[in-house]
Order: C-alpha cells, then sequence, then structure tokens
C-alpha cells in the first residue's frame, strides 16, 4: 500500500496544477489503479495516523478529498469520505500545519470546507483562502466563492443529487439547467472585472 510521500509524488509531481482538475477517463483510471485499496483503507480509518503534521495530512485530505473525485466521479463514493477529509482539514488549519505547506499546494487543506454543504464551511474556505493562500489564491477563491454561493442559494450542491439519489428541486433544475456551477464561476468571473 502506498505511503504519504507516494500519494503526494504522484498528485503534486506527476499530475501536478495543470492535471488537478482535469479529469477524464486516463487521470481517473490511473487513480483507481494507483490509489483505490489506499482510498478504502482511509475510509474504514486505516490512515487516520496520516493526520500528523504538514506532510501526512495534505496526502491524507489528497486520499480523502481529490482523489475519490477522480476515482468514483459520478457516484455517492466520491463524496464518501468528505467527513473524513473535512475533520482532517479542521484540526490542520487550527494546528497552522497548512501553512507549512507551500502554494498552490496549500490549497488542498482549505478544498474540504468548499466540498462542504454547511454554509459555515463555505464562509471558512472564503476566508482561508483569502488569508493563507496570497500569491496562488485568486483561481481558487473565485471557485470558493462560487461553491459558497451555490450553498447559500440552495443550502446543497444540487449537481450532486443525481449521484446522491436526491430528487432535484424545481430551482435546482433550472440552475442546471442554465449551466449550473460553470455559469455561476462565469458570473462572478465577469462582474470581478467590472
Amino acid at each position: 500500500m502506498a505511503d504519504p510521500v507516494e500519494v503526494l509524488d504522484y498528485w503534486i509531481g506527476e499530475l501536478g496544477p495543470e492535471g488537478w482538475y482535469a479529469g477524464g477517463a486516463a487521470i481517473d483510471a490511473e487513480c483507481r489503479l494507483r490509489f483505490l485499496d489506499l482510498w478504502q483503507a482511509a475510509a474504514g480509518g486505516g490512515l487516520d495516523h496520516w493526520v500528523d503534521g504538514t506532510v501526512g495530512t495534505l496526502a491524507y485530505l489528497i486520499v480523502t478529498d481529490q482523489l475519490p473525485r477522480n476515482m468514483h466521479r459520478g457516484t455517492a463514493l466520491a463524496f464518501a469520505t468528505d467527513a473524513r477529509a473535512l475533520a482532517a482539514a479542521k484540526r490542520a488549519v487550527d494546528a497552522g500545519w497548512d501553512l507549512g505547506a507551500p502554494e498552490p499546494d496549500r490549497q488542498f487543506f482549505y478544498l474540504p470546507f468548499e466540498h462542504s454543504e454547511v454554509l459555515a464551511d463555505q464562509d471558512r474556505a472564503v476566508a482561508l483562502i483569502e488569508e493563507r493562500l496570497p500569491e496562488s489564491g485568486a483561481e481558487t477563491l473565485l471557485h470558493a466563492r462560487a461553491h459558497r454561493e451555490i450553498i447559500r442559494r440552495f443550502g446543497r450542491f444540487p449537481f450532486r443529487n443525481a449521484a446522491l439519489g436526491r430528487t432535484s428541486a424545481a430551482g435546482e433544475e433550472a440552475f442546471l439547467a442554465e449551466g449550473g456551477y460553470g455559469a455561476v464561476v462565469q458570473r462572478l468571473k465577469a462582474e470581478a472585472m467590472h
């Protein structure tokens, strides 16, 4: 089974910023092949000892928050370890471990807050990115604000409804039909230019 350094070598080194949000069948398959067993161990609590300091916690957050979104894209399992990731992120931020990671890698300490369907977590994501990602945070902040706006409006992410077996309300269906998340990002980007 992989260790924290292997996870970081892959995510930070091999995949890198251009691959983090690229998705696609090839990256998803590679994540499954290399890290599915590790994610299953984390889901069962078997990697909780990684949450201790900057390096171990960063690797843990990638395993519990980022990799499942690739490995299990479009299914409920994509979000199955979000609560574990959020608990680890809260512990790390409170201890200041996030500040030991360079930018832009540091953003992975804040994404579990952004992935939460609780507005207070969304507010904290925006504040942390504003405060603790001064050099590389502009794009990350844009996405954090988009996530927060959607939670403020709907109390959940409508684009997860199908995967989670939730029934979409009429307003959520309209939101998705009008471009959903991407449309919110584009509007916020346009507003920032004026």
